[in-house]
């Protein structure tokens, strides 16, 4: 969509891997835009950062990429849904980084008593002009038409207003009459629940200038409901069940409610009107009335404390009571009324929500410390922060962040939050509360129980060996004077080779070719299996083993794999070409976006193939029908759909050029043992997956989601 926020980034070969340094900053500026010296990342770029509806960073505790690739066919949704992914290098703790280390920076005066009027609360005159409400309304007070928002500031803020596509099938208050400085003001808010249709109004309240409620109804939603959403909501099951009171009858009443000159005020109203599905001209928005820079808005909560000295939405109760916000949201628009801008900007809200920002992080860390139990702190590389660390830089923006899961960070370091909390509970917290936050990190575990050495060096080897065959063919039977160079050269047109070496255990000679990419050995499988070669006609085949039953499976979702949309492989390349004789070659490519050489990471001299990416799927397509047969200064081209991206086509090189192959020394008891807990894992992962699919459909539109697989080093 043309407003949506969209993350891009090079993802092809050594583009793969980026530091914990890149990531934090592609977090802050996410999350702060260009607030706390937040820059655009440098090496990606999110456009429209403003239309981010929030950022979520899920951390899968103790899995690494070595599960990533183990469990491939059981991370479906991941797969499916991520569409970018990168080789995270080697650092200390990311979270730590995130979280910060170190004291905060104290406040100059204490968030106690928000509406106190003390010398040092009280900006300068000269500091007055600056603040947002004087440069919005001047210093003068004004009468309430005043502040009645535009027809232009409406359709800015996603009023529903007539005419509008959005609003189609709403219903108008029809109170038309012009307004007037004593014209009745009438405070409304609902509670929404979370249906299959989306956000439905299950509670109404409309209270009138003196504050008498006037509406306080439930309201049964025409959809099935997927989430009371009852932490803040209030709305229950069994609280809805003898409700008869339909949306219609809702509408009904508020237009015979309201008097024709009506003005209605809310605190962000234009969520309540659109759940309403009513259009009424006349608005007067609080969380727009107190204007702040750069389009950030204080919360209703913050505001009746700070300017009327009331609490509200105590989270001792039970959800948010509908009626009290609809007053508070009222009597803070009749006080911005008679006081005027002047006194209002007095009060230096800024200041004073930076103060209680600032003093509740100092209470939580405080409260963390003394009964919490700490790890030892991972020192070796310190993180490049500012003096305010990330999470402190949200909240006194007047974002506070959402942190859930069994490992949490306080101002020590890492430590131990609930050992008692299932992944269930976790993701069930994360559904209500996600929605609501505009920065959260959701933390699972896979469980400590399979964190142990050798149960790890049991998978490495288990993912280096079926790696390993499944870059190795065998291919004859051959005759006993045939030609190895004739077959090293046919086969060798299919990519770069690894080894090669003559079987001779057979009856007649095999040949046992293993490649160094994927691609090459599918290749060679698809286009030489039946093939004459070498004067015979002979049969080309993977290895057969138990971890290679599942392999086409597996080579056709890595086809189909997201990251390698539009990416198509290309072999048989002389190794004199250079990248400007391929650029001019494939030039006549339609829609051809990218061309990668893979080099050797080693003496850095390129492959005898390259990777092609494409902006439209069909095109790769159809370059796939061009290139095969195509002749290139004399040498003939093969190709076919990519199936190893850039981070797993640099592990393969890494299994392939480690020294000692530490893997190849574990004892065959050890792997056979693997197998039960192998099973219990596999089941995890699934479920991890699973947990994944259905906090990713929870999240709003627009939303940036990156998961971590920190392992356990």
């Amino acid at each position: 969509q043309e407003k949506s926020s969209r993350l891009s980034a090079a993802l092809f070969g050594e583009d793969c891997e980026i530091s914990r340094d890149q990531l934090y900053e592609l977090l802050k500026y996410a999350a702060l835009g260009k607030c706390h010296n937040a820059a655009q990342p440098s090496w990606c770029r999110i456009y429209h950062q403003s239309h981010l509806a929030g950022v979520v960073v899920i951390v899968l505790h103790e899995v690494s990429q070595l599960h990533f690739y183990k469990f491939y066919l059981q991370f479906k949704h991941l797969r499916k849904v991520f569409r970018h992914r990168f080789t995270l290098s080697p650092s200390a703790n990311f979270l730590a980084s995130l979280y910060g280390e170190g004291a905060n920076p104290k406040p100059q005066n204490s968030a106690q008593g928000l509406t106190s009027s003390s010398s040092e609360c009280i900006p300068k005159s000269s500091d007055l002009q600056c603040d947002p409400i004087i440069q919005k309304y001047g210093g003068k007070k004004r009468g309430l038409t005043s502040y009645i928002l535009t027809l232009e500031e409406q359709k800015k803020n996603y009023y529903p207003v007539k005419g509008s596509p959005g609003s189609k099938g709403y219903i108008y208050t029809e109170c038309d009459q012009p307004r007037t400085d004593s014209s009745p003001l009438f405070g409304l808010d609902c509670e929404m629940c979370l249906t299959e249709k989306g956000n439905e109004v299950t509670r109404v309240s409309l209270v009138d200038a003196q504050g008498q409620c006037l509406l306080n109804e439930l309201v049964k939603p025409e959809s099935t409901v997927v989430n009371y959403r009852t932490r803040f909501s209030g709305i229950t099951e069994k609280m809805l069940i003898p409700v008869k009171t339909r949306l219609p009858d809702i509408q009904t009443r508020l237009k015979k409610m309201l008097p024709n000159d009506a003005v209605l005020v809310g605190h962000s109203l234009n969520s309540d009107l659109q759940a309403l599905e009513m259009i009424h001209p006349s608005v007067i928005d609080t969380s727009l009335l107190f204007a702040r820079n750069e389009g950030r808005r204080f919360k209703l909560k913050f505001l009746a404390k700070a300017v009327l000295g009331k609490e509200i939405q105590c989270e001792q109760k039970l959800g948010h009571d509908p009626a009290e916000d609809a007053r508070a949201a009222l009597e803070l628009a009749q006080f911005f009324i008679e006081q005027g801008p002047a006194k209002v900007a007095e009060l230096n809200l800024e200041m004073l929500l930076t103060a209680e920002k600032l003093a509740e992080v100092s209470r939580n860390k405080a409260a963390l410390q003394p009964q919490r139990c700490r790890v030892q702190k991972q020192l070796n590389e310190p993180p490049h922060l500012s003096k305010q660390c990330f999470l402190d830089c949200l909240q006194v923006t007047g974002q506070k962040p959402l942190l859930l899961g069994g490992q949490e960070l306080d101002s020590s370091g890492p430590c131990q939050s609930n050992l008692s909390t299932s992944n269930k509970q976790i993701l069930q917290r994360a559904l209500d509360d996600v929605p609501l936050s505009t920065f959260s990190v959701i933390q699972f575990s896979l469980g400590p129980e399979y964190t142990a050495s050798h149960l790890l060096a049991g998978l490495c080897e288990k993912v280096r060996s079926k790696l390993t065959d499944m870059l190795t063919i065998y291919a004859g039977p051959f005759e006993e004077s045939f030609c190895l160079k004739s077959v090293q050269k046919e086969f060798g047109r299919c990519g770069p080779i690894q080894s090669l070496r003559v079987v001779t255990e057979t009856y007649q000679p095999y040949v046992c070719i293993q490649y160094e990419v994927l691609e090459a050995a599918q290749l060679a499988v698809e286009s030489l299996n039946g093939a004459e070669v070498a004067g015979s006609c002979i049969k080309v085949q993977r290895p057969v083993t138990a971890a290679m039953l599942d392999c086409d499976v597996l080579i056709k979702e890595l086809e189909l794999d997201i990251e390698n949309e539009g990416v198509i492989y290309v072999a048989g390349l002389k190794k004199s070409l250079t990248e400007a004789d391929l650029q001019e070659e494939f030039s006549q490519l339609k829609d051809l976006e990218l061309l990668f050489l893979p080099k050797d990471l080693q003496t850095g001299k390129h492959r005898n193939c390259c990777f092609l990416k494409f902006q439209e799927s069909k095109s790769a397509v159809e370059a796939l029908d061009v290139i095969n047969g195509w002749t290139v200064k004399g040498s003939r081209l093969r190709s076919r759909n990519a199936l190893a991206s850039g981070h797993l086509w640099r592990w393969i090189w890494q299994m392939n050029h480690s020294n000692g192959k530490q893997g190849g020394k574990i004892l065959y008891k050890q792997v056979e043992q693997l197998s039960d807990s192998e099973q219990d894992l596999r089941k995890k992962v699934k479920k991890l997956d699973h947990h994944i699919k259905k906090l990713y459909r929870g999240l709003q539109n627009n939303t940036l989601c990156v998961v971590l697989f920190p392992g356990v080093n």
